[in-house]
């Protein structure tokens, strides 16, 4: 049996779970925004109550991004200094997609894309798309997001199913009777556990000297501040 322990403070929520394959064990997080002093006590706190030392893990695993860049050097950071020490393998999940894995599970047997987003501040939106088996159909981008956006997949008569801290401003720019909107999907490490062995299995191990998060920034279009988030 692996064991992990996955890292996810991309967003104002700092969360750390403690897995076994593709199963949680525990899990730990707040909404503080405090990721630099409550990151490394989960840790020790998931460790000591499972009986276990971070020699016994297989890996440990950090959000990817994108999102917060304090919040992503904060996660980043423990993991490395966990990784080294403890030498074990540093692997990195991808933020959205672990979020849309998650949702996904409710739509399965729909024809239906799963739009994977973070609030990036203002009219700023960070997104990914994927299918209902977790494949992604467009990559990672930031955007701003006008009325009609997406229009591509309602066309397709898809369910567009919205999903993190960006989808309520989403759901007040975008009116169709196919979108979904979930604002209750939000990052947190519970979800990183089947990325998280798959990408152990698959020795898909990022470098602990020279890896960094993906702080996506570039946006790719400038619209009319009419039907725009605010």
């Amino acid at each position: 049996m692996n064991y992990y322990i996955s890292i996810e403070t991309s967003t104002d929520i700092c969360s750390v779970a403690l897995s076994a394959d593709n199963q949680v064990i525990d899990c730990k997080e707040n909404k503080d925004r405090n990721h630099a002093s409550s990151v490394a006590v989960f840790v020790d706190e998931l460790l000591k109550e499972n009986n276990l030392t971070a020699k016994q893990l297989s890996a440990v695993a950090t959000s990817l991004g994108p999102g917060s860049y304090t919040g992503l050097r904060i996660g980043t950071s423990t993991a490395k200094g966990i990784a080294y020490s403890a030498d074990i393998k540093l692997l990195a999940v991808d933020t959205l997609q672990a979020m849309a894995l998650k949702a996904a599970e409710n739509f399965k047997n729909e024809k239906a894309v799963i739009v994977s987003c973070i609030d990036a501040g203002r009219n700023e939106v960070y997104s990914e798309i994927f299918d209902v088996n977790n494949a992604v159909l467009r990559p990672c981008m930031a955007e701003l997001i006008e009325k009609n956006s997406f229009q591509e997949y309602f066309n397709n008569d898809y369910r567009v199913v919205f999903l993190g801290n960006a989808s309520e401003k989403i759901s007040k720019i975008i009116e169709n009777e196919n979108a979904v909107f979930l604002s209750d999907v939000l990052p947190s490490a519970r979800y990183m556990a089947e990325l998280t062995n798959k990408a152990f299995l698959e020795k898909k191990f990022a470098d602990v000297a020279y890896f960094e998060p993906f702080y996506l920034k570039d946006f790719i279009a400038t619209v009319s501040k009419k039907n725009v988030l605010k």
